[in-house]
This record gives C-alpha cells, sequence and structure tokens, in this order.
C-alpha cells in the first residue's frame, strides 16, 4: 500500500519536506534531489527557521518515548493482572480506603472544589478556585492537562455516562461543555444564571441541570445550548444537584436548610425535606444497591417497590450531620452524628453498605448503612477537606483540599 494512499496530501507533503530537510542536514545532496524531483518538491531550500527543520529526528525521539512508555505501562498491566486475582477473592465490603494516601497531587494553585473521576476511563478530573480544571492519570497520579476558560472559580464538573462529554460550571455565572474526543475542546458555553453557579449533572445524554446561587435549578438542551425550563423555590444558594439514573426526578441542597425533590420535566417541586439546621452542602439520591442497609438502618419494611429509583436520599451540613431521608413522606429517618465541624460531601460505596464523607474537620469517615454508626476514621489532609469521589473503574478514592492538594486512596 502507498502512502497516498494511507496519508492524507498535506500530511504527505509535510513528511516528504521532512525527509527533503534531513537529507540536506546529514549532506545527502544527490540524493535529495532524485527525491524532491520524483515527490514534486523541486526547489526545496532547508531552512533552519523552517518548521521542517529537525522535525523527522524530533518525530522519531517521540516515536522511541513513546514506546517506552507502552513497554512501562505493559509492565503495570501484567503486574495488575497478577494481582487481580486476590482482589477479586476479597469482598467488596473490604475495599475501603487506608491511610496513608497513596498519591499527591499538587499542581493547583488555590482550594479544591471537586474532585471527578472519569467513568470509562483512568482520568481524574479536578476543579479549583485558579479557575482551571485538571486531568490526570488517577494510576499512575501523572498530570495530563489544564483545561482553561473559565474567568473565576470552578465550582463542579460532570461526566456523562458515556463520558464522551464533561460539562463544567463556574463562579462566572456560565456551564461549559467540553468534547472529550476532540481532545477537550470547548464546544459551547451555557449563559443564562444571574450568581454563582455551584453545581451540575446530566439528565440523560442531551440535558443538563445546573443549581445556582441565584435560588434558582436550571434545566439546559445540550445540543441547543438553550434553558428549557427554570426550578424556582429555594430561598436561598442551591448548592447541589443530583438526578437518578432514570432523569424523573432531581433533589436539591441549599442554604435555605432544605432539601428539595424535583420533578424536571414539569418543574413541579415534589418535596420539601427539613431537619437541618445549618446550610445543606449535598444532597444525592441513594443506589437501590443500598436500600436494604438503610431500611434496616430506618426500621422498614421491605416494600413492594423494592428496586424503585429515587426512594432515599442522604445529605449533609454544615450542621456537622448528614441526615437520610424518605423520599415519598419526606421524612426524615436516621441522623448520621460524629464530624467536629462542616460535612462538605460524601460518595457512596459500590458495595451499597457505607457511605464516605469528608468535613472541614480535615477527616475522611466511614459510615456503617446498616448501624448509622462511623466504623472508621482517616486524616484526610491539613486543611479543610472539601470534596470526595468513587471511581467505577479501579478501587480508588480522590480527596480535594482547601491547601490546593488532591490525595488518591487505595481501596483494598
Amino acid at each position: 500500500m502507498s502512502f497516498e494512499q494511507i496519508l492524507p496530501d498535506r500530511q504527505l507533503k509535510e513528511l516528504q519536506k521532512s525527509v527533503l530537510d534531513f537529507m540536506h542536514t546529514q549532506g545527502y545532496t544527490e540524493s535529495a534531489l532524485v527525491f524532491a524531483r520524483e515527490s514534486g518538491n523541486e526547489g526545496f531550500v532547508a531552512d533552519p527557521n523552517d518548521r521542517h527543520h529537525n522535525l523527522l529526528a524530533k518525530k522519531w525521539t517521540s516515536v522511541i518515548r513513546l514506546q517506552k512508555k507502552i513497554m512501562e505501562l505493559e509492565s503495570k498491566l501484567s503486574k495488575l493482572q497478577e494481582e487481580q486475582p486476590s482482589r477479586r477473592s476479597a469482598p467488596s465490603t473490604e475495599w475501603l480506603p487506608r491511610p496513608p494516601a497513596r498519591t499527591k497531587l499538587t499542581q493547583h494553585r488555590c482550594p479544591i472544589t471537586r474532585v471527578r473521576f472519569h467513568p470509562q476511563y483512568t482520568v481524574l478530573a479536578t476543579a479549583s478556585e485558579d479557575m482551571t480544571v485538571k486531568l490526570w492519570d488517577s494510576e499512575s497520579g501523572d498530570f495530563e492537562r489544564t483545561l482553561k476558560g473559565h474567568t473565576k472559580a470552578v465550582q463542579d464538573v460532570a461526566f456523562d455516562t458515556k463520558g464522551s462529554v464533561m460539562v463544567t460550571c463556574s463562579a462566572d455565572l456560565t456551564l461549559r461543555v467540553w468534547d472529550i474526543a476532540a481532545d477537550y475542546k470547548c464546544v459551547r458555553t451555557l449563559h443564562g444564571h444571574d450568581h454563582c453557579v455551584s453545581a451540575v449533572c446530566f439528565l440523560g445524554a442531551d440535558r443538563l441541570a445546573s443549581a445556582s446561587r441565584d435560588r434558582t435549578v436550571k434545566i439546559w438542551d445540550l445540543t441547543t445550548g438553550y434553558c428549557v425550563k427554570t426550578l424556582v423555590g429555594h430561598a436561598e444558594w442551591v448548592r447541589s444537584v443530583d438526578v437518578t439514573s432514570d432523569s424523573r426526578l432531581l433533589c436539591t441542597a441549599s442554604n435555605d436548610q432544605s432539601v428539595r425533590l424535583w420533578d424536571p420535566i414539569t418543574g413541579e417541586c415534589k418535596a420539601d425535606m427539613r431537619g437541618h439546621s445549618n446550610v445543606v452542602e449535598t444532597a444525592r439520591f441513594a443506589p437501590p444497591i443500598a436500600y436494604s442497609c438503610l431500611r434496616r438502618l430506618a426500621g422498614l419494611p421491605a416494600s413492594q417497590e423494592a428496586n424503585a429509583l429515587g426512594l432515599f436520599a442522604i445529605s449533609c451540613s454544615r450542621d456537622k450531620t448528614l441526615c437520610l431521608w424518605d423520599t415519598a413522606s419526606a421524612q426524615l429517618l436516621h441522623t448520621f452524628v460524629g464530624h467536629d465541624d462542616w460535612v462538605r460531601d460524601f460518595v457512596f460505596h459500590p458495595s451499597g453498605k457505607t457511605i464516605i464523607s469528608v468535613s472541614d474537620d480535615k477527616t475522611m469517615r466511614v459510615w456503617d448503612l446498616a448501624t448509622g454508626r462511623c466504623s472508621k476514621t482517616i486524616e484526610a489532609s491539613q486543611h479543610f477537606t472539601t470534596c470526595i469521589d468513587f471511581s467505577t473503574v479501579s478501587p480508588l478514592i480522590a480527596t480535594g483540599s482547601v491547601d490546593t492538594e488532591v490525595s488518591l486512596w487505595a481501596c483494598r
């Protein structure tokens, strides 16, 4: 097969000129004249200031470097495959974070606001008050790139379920849509909120929900970039927004000390859940895998809607507690007490048996959902710990802190 069938015309010309430059540089003058005539590049003059100068040599060294990287990754993969049987033999309930942190990521210059794992690959996105999002290899801890565009603190990051689109939101009043397949190119900026945009989540593949300090939640059509609905009801700053996996229910947390349940289609507020005595930082729906433990904790019988989505939600607050809610009755079922300062964020363990929370008391705490007790406390950072996420690809937890560091914790 000829190069013309492999390379586009522009890339073919680039290659030919790079080869000619290499021939001239090495003194292969006669060969260069013949190649120039046969390739249609007669009159080519090697110029040290031309972008083709030494390009072939640079590309060659890049190939060697990439080959070395591939060999290193293959070696790591082989070791991981050897370890895999022992991991499989351990029940998932034992996959809990163990100190010390495996890796510290230290490229940000301001407090970390969000950590979010890619749903398909070993990629970690971290957002910061330094106006950037940084991408990391979550396995090696290697820094990959910085995404710039926001003009104030980046507050949240969300991936779609396929991992092909990433959305960020910021105190600059905007949301930005990044096309991962196009090398994380920002393909759209969404305008509409009147104050800091605090949180964002996907509603299926083509819609978004965002929460803002302007006291609203907005629903966006991702294809057009237009706001299609505004949910009004909170009296103060809306801090977080979460959605059931079927996109039929939203839950929000607010400075007005409430957790609200919404129908994103009609915009109706389905429930107003109150029990916290301070700002509610985060609220999330419990996955169905956690229902059996939550029913045991609340003393509830088995339900006919055993696996229905959105039956329970958990929230965390500046009142130092987490609360479990029955979303149908808006009843407070249990309060998790143990943190010594604001509880900023939490995540459900994949087993459905525990949640892991982080707090301004600088700790990460593991809570048994069947008993409501704190089963483990880990010193997570040297400053307020602001956010947490659990990888769906490998047994890893990431936490972020006001001290500008992100910590990666191995679970075993």
